[in-house]
């Protein structure tokens, strides 16, 4: 998640899109790893990490519904929330939290420096920050 999650930011950040070349091989691979994981006797739940990815797909769903997020967002969701579901719901909803709080961070930050956009907030790199961060430190 890394290493895609760098592209992607930096995709996002500049062209304000999470392209689909990224973000569905994104939800396939991370799924994959965490079957071969419980294959492997990691510990961890694949079962919560499959609900886990659906239940913040769909919030994020709901969001972009009235128009808070965009469909790249939503289809990044899946990757994220398996991943952070696979430890426990505890860190599916900190990981997500954090998202939006760096966001809403950075956000404000720029908009004192007078470098905030007016219409739109490329979030895939808060999501990303936000899920590593979290991963790292659970």
């Amino acid at each position: 998640m890394a290493a895609c999650g760098v592209a992607l930011a930096l995709i996002d950040l500049a062209v304000q899109r999470l392209p689909d070349v990224l973000t569905l091989p994104a939800c396939g691979g991370a799924l994959a790893l965490l079957t071969a994981a419980a294959l492997a006797g990691e510990p961890g739940s694949l079962g919560r990490a499959a609900a886990a990815a659906a239940v913040l797909t769909a919030v994020f769903l709901l969001m972009a519904c009235a128009g808070a997020m965009g469909l790249g967002d939503v289809k990044l969701a899946p990757a994220i929330g398996a991943l952070l579901g696979w430890n426990s719901w505890t860190v599916l909803f900190r990981g997500a939290a954090a998202g939006f709080i760096v966001g809403a961070v950075s956000e404000v930050a720029r908009m004192a420096a007078g470098r905030a956009r007016r219409s739109h907030v490329s979030f895939g790199p808060y999501m990303a920050i936000g899920a590593l961060a979290v991963s790292v430190t659970s």
